[in-house]
């Protein structure tokens, strides 16, 4: 999910990727390799730093379903698999693996497969090229079908009977969702930039707010647009187009299921390993980025997992570890680090992987920003790696500092109350809640602190590093019962340039329970304790560190029903810091080798350029409105090997007044072709997203043509009573 053009091709085609991203939905494979079926080609043996292997690529086989369901799956083999079984490393999404993720695919599945591993990529069921209906996100079905599936990829003759799964995002969330179901054959997983709670920690709701881009382009406009995607003829045959029209039949817009579910029901307890966290006993590598979406959820498994685990964090974004292209570095050797993981779980090699530390992050010497650290196209956040035994270490010491009149200070002081007025722009230097590319790194943040309530430190005298969830509590009222809180955790260099550390979200109602919110009483006085987002940074003497409380983060999240004022008493509100003490080991860690991204083996032809990435905004002084106007385009290319012509466009316009949060407005609008030679299709989608005090007013809409002929046309017009949201 990410918007930089690029100039090289296999960046491009990641990029490209990425922003179409979850496209469709992983399937599995067929219950033989029919050559018939198959298309072989060989991994060329004069790529760099290929193993000893020679590859055969399977374009399709077909797994059988106990319902009857084929699902559809891309393999790649070792030639003497069938004489010398490996075991088969899986990747379960529903991102369709012929054409969209195709590209991508390749920078890594065939390298894994010439060091001795079956490399599997289904789409999932009613995705790609799988039969089936679509799905919505993660339901026991998919769960299902991956327990099958690896069960079939264990008894064929070219697999030990060991499997693995990995994945990022998608892939990752699949991997624990069907670990915990225990498939005996499925020895252990490594997950990347995914999450164990469905409802705490992914769209569209974060603290009991909704993000917002749960309802844009982003996510919540792409999955269901994606979902309605053609399988393809070469695939499936003649029948690609009764499959294409049963899939459009039974379309859903899935956005406006998730808004029917705005508290932690069973919607989202179902997939989140949060609710038990002993269901998954293989063995875990959890692995994210400061600058992703997801990166609570390492430490959170880290300290709940009761099997073998292991934690990395980089200075990345919403990416693999060694993919360089759409957020910040440095990237790592990736697949070497997962190769040793792989050996040792599923070849029983004594890699000394498990002999290492089990948290492993990216200490940070300043935070990310945009404008700054990026030289010769590089993104480069500066920092060194550093390590814990375990998590939580119990090395990590709490250091208080109390929100007082005067700023942050050592000692709490007089209770004094502050107050402040709503204002809804107030987030615009942090316009999103992930990283997908530089441009979306945060700004300096004095725009939004001179618009909260701000408690600076004096300038520190010595440097101290954090390392975990700093945690605000606060003693506040409002005048709403409906009440949202945005604190954010800031350095503020000398010069007065404000950084972003860390923050979070809370909806004030949820202050208890996301299942079971209770409305605020107007001006009665609360105690709230917030943890914000993991985070490892180095605090310098003679920078300062700024709190900053607001009751809005436009646009990152959806605002309050009404305009909310906040009072907050200094004196009673204290910052508690997660201080890492020195550790010498850290300069004996194993050193990561650089970053290393395989050819792809098909290539991919231009045919027009992709446009440049814009997002603008505009504010409007006299009315107080500001605008946001987003744009993205792959421009069209060629994917050789398969000949198949691919495009993709999205544009978003998100407004607000700065004075009334029901003046909110989002829309956003997906079109996507597929073309070679007869076969053309195009994929257009729309939504508009709004709000009043009471209801969310929700739009969908989904047309899809062939030939440019309309074949297929829905609206989902509804609106959604909001439930303390």
């Amino acid at each position: 999910m990410s918007n930089n053009k690029e100039t090289d091709s296999i960046s491009v085609a990641r990029r490209a990727i990425l922003k179409d991203v979850d496209a469709a939905l992983p399937a599995s494979v067929s219950a033989s390799a029919s050559a018939a079926t198959a298309v072989s080609a060989q991994t060329s043996s004069a790529k760099a730093r290929t193993g000893p292997r020679t590859v055969r690529e399977i374009e399709n086989i077909w797994i059988p379903m106990s319902d009857g369901t084929k699902i559809a799956a891309r393999v790649w083999l070792p030639e003497d698999a069938e004489h010398n079984p490996v075991p088969v490393l899986m990747e379960y999404i529903p991102y369709r693996k012929r054409d969209s993720r195709r590209l991508h695919e390749e920078t890594f599945h065939p390298y894994l497969a010439s060091f001795g591993y079956a490399c599997v990529r289904p789409d999932i069921r009613g995705s790609g090229d799988s039969e089936g209906l679509p799905m919505d996100e993660w339901v026991k079905q998919e769960q299902d079908d991956g327990v099958e599936i690896i069960a079939w990829l264990a008894q064929q003759p070219w697999c030990t009977g060991k499997v693995g799964m990995f994945g990022i995002s998608w892939g990752g969330f699949s991997a624990l969702q069907v670990a915990a179901r225990r498939p005996p054959e499925l020895k252990a997983i490594i997950t990347v930039c995914s999450t164990d709670d469905r409802y705490a920690d992914d769209t569209p709701y974060t603290g009991g707010m909704i993000m917002e881009d749960a309802f844009g382009i982003a996510w919540g406009l792409r999955y269901p647009a994606s979902c309605a995607s053609p399988p393809d003829p070469a695939i499936v045959g003649d029948r690609w187009r009764d499959m294409w029209m049963e899939r459009l039949n039974n379309l859903d817009f899935y956005t406006a299921n998730w808004l029917t579910h705005q508290h932690r029901d069973a919607f989202w307890k179902q997939g989140s390993i949060s609710e038990d966290y002993g269901s998954i006993q293989c063995p875990v590598y959890a692995v994210t980025g400061w600058y992703d979406a997801y990166r609570r959820t390492v430490p959170r498994m880290l300290a709940n997992l009761k099997c073998p685990r292991k934690g990395l964090v980089g200075p990345w974004g919403h990416q693999y570890p060694n993919d360089g292209g759409p957020g910040p570095g440095p990237a790592i050797d990736w697949l070497a680090e997962s190769l040793r993981w792989w050996d040792h779980w599923l070849k029983d090699i004594d890699t000394g992987i498990m002999d290492e530390p089990m948290y492993r992050v990216w200490m940070q010497q300043e935070p990310a920003m945009r404008g700054i650290h990026q030289t010769s196209g590089r993104w480069e956040i500066p920092g060194r790696w550093v390590a814990e035994d375990s998590w939580p270490s119990s090395r990590i010491r709490p250091r208080k500092l109390y929100l007082t009149k005067d700023g942050l200070e050592n000692n709490a002081g007089d209770e004094t109350a502050r107050v402040l007025k709503p204002l809804q722009t107030v987030g615009i230097t942090a316009p999103g809640w992930w990283l997908r590319s530089a441009e979306e790194a945060p700004t300096d943040q004095r725009i939004d602190d001179a618009r909260s309530l701000t408690f600076d430190s004096e300038p520190l005298k010595g440097g101290f590093e954090i390392l975990g969830g700093p945690v605000v509590t606060l003693d506040l009222a409002v005048d709403k019962p409906v009440a949202f809180l945005a604190v954010t955790l800031n350095e503020v260099d000398p010069d007065g340039r404000s950084k972003r550390v860390a923050y979070n979200v809370l909806n004030l109602t949820h202050r208890d329970s996301d299942e079971f919110p209770q409305p605020l009483e107007p001006r009665k006085r609360y105690r709230i304790s917030l943890a914000l987002q993991d985070c490892a940074h180095v605090f310098e003497a003679g920078k300062r560190i700024r709190v900053t409380v607001a009751t809005s983060h436009w646009p990152a999240y959806w605002p309050s029903p009404e305009p909310v004022t906040l009072t907050l008493y200094a004196g009673r509100s204290e910052l508690e810091l997660p201080v890492r003490p020195p550790r010498a080991e850290d300069r004996e860690l194993k050193p990561f080798g650089p970053a290393f991204v395989p050819e792809p083996t098909s290539g991919r032809t231009i045919l027009q350029e992709a446009p440049k990435p814009t997002r603008d905004s505009e504010w409007d002084a006299a009315t107080g409105k500001l605008t946001i106007r987003n744009a993205y385009g792959t421009g069209r290319y060629r994917i050789d090997a398969i000949g198949t012509e691919l495009s993709l466009t999205e544009s978003e316009v998100k407004e607000i007044l700065d004075h009334e949060p029901t003046s909110a407005k989002s829309d956003a609008q997906y079109v996507k072709a597929y073309k070679r030679g007869d076969w053309d299709c195009r994929i257009e989608g729309r939504l508009c997203f709004s709000s009043t005090k009471d209801n969310f007013l929700f739009v969908g809409q989904i047309k899809a043509f062939e030939h440019d002929t309309e074949v297929f046309a829905k609206t989902w017009n509804r609106t959604i009573p909001r439930m303390l949201v």
